[in-house]
């Protein structure tokens, strides 16, 4: 079993930076890629960006692509994601990930087992 625990959300102003932060506790071992997820109201959860812990490599939603940076402190167990030049279609709960994935898709949310409590990004134009 995994923990995580999301914090750094927050509100901001359309082209704003925010950083959110993941540290995962527990079996850390038993994941290989962690990720972060968006809910708006009314829609579907979706994949943001993901990690393959082992080699650092990163994935990343269209939409997002070249504003937003995942990356990871082995050290801390911590995954980070940040968000630059935010828009106010980004706004969402955020909700960080991991799971033990095998090839496909990264962005299928059913395929991660551990979930954190989510953190909230609210961007106005």
């Amino acid at each position: 079993q995994v923990q995580l625990v999301e914090s750094g959300g927050g509100s901001v102003q359309a082209g704003g930076s925010l950083r959110l932060s993941c540290a995962a506790s527990g079996y850390t071992n038993s994941v290989n890629y962690m990720g972060w997820f968006r809910q708006a109201p009314g829609k579907e959860r979706e994949g943001v960006a993901s990690i393959y812990r082992p080699s650092g490599y990163t994935y990343y939603a269209d939409s997002v692509k070249g504003r937003f940076t995942i990356s990871q402190d082995n050290a801390k167990n911590t995954v980070y994601l940040q968000m630059s030049n935010l828009k106010p279609e980004d706004t969402a709960m955020y909700y960080c990930a991991a799971g033990l994935l095998f090839g496909g898709d990264w962005s299928v949310p059913m395929r991660y087992k551990s979930w954190g409590q989510g953190t909230l990004v609210t961007v106005s134009s």
